[in-house]
């Protein structure tokens, strides 16, 4: 099934683009998802202890279940002050 990414703020400079889709297998969970993410671009890969995903407009857990045409969004750690 397909699956859309969205890249916020500078994970977009990472992977190059602001969207991608992937092909994962029928109710994928969400962190086989993110696996092929890292594949295609291993400098994400550095922040995924703190990216946030969303599924839709919710975060979601690692073993969430996708559905076809999910849109994932990745965004970076936060910094402030």
């Amino acid at each position: 099934m397909q699956i859309h990414v969205r890249y916020w703020s500078w994970f977009k400079d990472i992977a190059g683009r602001a969207a991608e889709d992937f092909q994962v297998a029928e109710k994928a969970r969400l962190d086989e998802l993110l696996n092929l993410v890292r594949q295609r671009h291993p400098r994400l890969a550095e922040a995924r202890h703190s990216t946030l995903v969303a599924v839709g407009t919710e975060y979601q857990p690692p073993d969430y279940i996708l559905t076809e045409g999910d849109e994932v969004s990745l965004f970076p750690p936060v910094q402030g002050g």
